[in-house]
This record gives structure tokens, sequence and C-alpha cells, in this order.
């Protein structure tokens, strides 16, 4: 007997702890045959088994949940500013907003906090545009490269620089382009190893500093050596005033 006893107690220990996770679940069911009603203080009848035959009407798990309402509590780049208002699918707005604390359900108390934001003064904070800081980021990471000829005389004006982003793939226009104090003028060799910043205004509201080279184009034999992967290396500041700015704007790796 003691020995059995050992066997089932080592049984039961060996078996692994099962964690049952509490799920909810609603199924519509309806009865296919209905109960007869009884008289009035009488004995009701005895259900049968035919009683307990159910149809399936709906299954709520199954069934398409509505859109929710959500308020940003904070900018979300790509999206919104604090207080814009999404409509989302439950589980996104669950997952993506409610959870890391980007945003709160938009429901009359949360409307009103947010109404009442906006009547005051706008934080550093709020951008023009939720891809605003994301176009900051990849201008600030951008070493424009300016190609002037090597012979002919010009000066750099706001439409080479337009010229040179459209090359790299950004539309910018020229009133958006703000250009180094003193005028660059060429063909100057001394400028081709040298680098400056100018300043894009994006929507007329946020500033943001790219930095930018001179190349000296030509054909034939006049043409200068490329140089391998230089918008990696660092550049002498062509202005003094604008080197300790140049050290802010990062370098793409």
């Amino acid at each position: 007997m003691l020995g059995l006893r050992t066997l089932i107690r080592s049984a039961i220990t060996s078996v692994p702890d099962v964690i049952h996770q509490q799920t909810r679940n609603t199924f519509i069911l309806k009865r296919r045959n209905p109960i007869p009603l009884h008289k009035k203080g009488g004995r009701p009848s005895k259900m049968r088994g035919r009683h307990f035959v159910y149809d399936l009407v709906e299954d709520t798990n199954v069934r398409r949940q509505p859109d929710i309402k959500v308020i940003l509590s904070q900018f979300v780049d790509g999206v919104g500013n604090k207080g814009d208002i999404l409509n989302l699918r439950p589980i996104q707005a669950y997952r993506d907003y409610l959870m890391p604390g980007l945003a709160v359900y938009a429901s009359p108390e949360n409307l009103e906090k947010y109404k009442a934001d906006d009547d005051k003064p706008k934080t550093e904070d709020t951008y023009s545009s939720p891809y605003v800081h994301r176009t900051i980021g990849c201008l600030s990471r951008t070493v424009l490269q300016i190609t002037m000829n090597k012979f002919e005389p010009w000066v750099l004006e706001p439409w080479h620089i337009t010229a040179s982003f459209r090359k790299s793939g950004f539309v910018v226009p020229e009133y958006a382009i703000e250009m180094p104090p003193t005028q660059i003028k060429g063909p100057d060799l001394s400028l081709q190893d040298k680098e400056f910043y100018i300043t894009v205004t994006i929507n007329k509201k946020e500033k943001v500093n790219v930095r930018c080279r001179i190349y000296h184009w030509a054909s034939g034999v006049d043409r200068l050596p490329w140089e391998e992967s230089h918008w990696k290396k660092p550049k002498e500041p062509l202005f003094p005033e604008q080197a300790a700015e140049l050290e802010k704007i990062p370098l793409p790796q």
C-alpha cells in the first residue's frame, strides 16, 4: 500500500502546472423547441432532452466592432499633435495608443479637458504637421552637394539650392531657404573642401539647418577626382561663425 501511495504521489507531482487563462466569450443562442407553458399555480412541465437543443444565432467574438475615438495626449511622429482626435480600430487603439499612454478615450470629460487646452498658448512641442519632426530629422542628416561649374563665373543663389535638393529627393521652394550672410562666388577651388549651412523653414514655422558642400564640376580631363563617402567625413567650415552650429549637425553614418 505504501508503495502504491508513493507511486501516485510522484505521478501527481510530476505533472506540470497548467495555467488556465480566463476568456470572455458571448454566444447568442435560441432554443430550438420551446418549453410548453403551464397553468397558473400548477406544476411546471418536466423539461425533456429536446428542450436543451439550441441553435447558434450569433458569435459576438467574430462581430466587427465599431471604430473608437481617442485623443492624443502628446505629439506622435507621423500621427498628430496633442489634442488631435483619431478614429481607430479597437485593437490598434488599445495596443498602440492607450496602453503606451499616448492617447486617452474620447470621453466627454476628456473632450472638455483637451478643448480647454486648445485655448492655451501653444507649446514648443506642437508642430505644424505630424511629419515635421521626421522631416527635420531627414534634412538635418543630409549633406547637400551643390554642383557648380568649374570654369564659368557664378553666384550661389536659392534656386541652386532648390535644384540640389531636388536631386537628393526633397522638394524645397526658394522662399523657404535662408542663405548664409556672406555671398558665395565662384569658381573658387578653395571652396571644394569647405562646408557651410543654410536654413530651411518648414510650413513657415519650424527651422532646420542643412549642411552644404560645393562641388566644382567639369568634364573630361578637367574633372576633379571623386572622394569616396565624402559625406561621412568632416570638413573645414567656410565661415568661422558657423563652426559651432556645424558641429551640432550630425553627419550621416
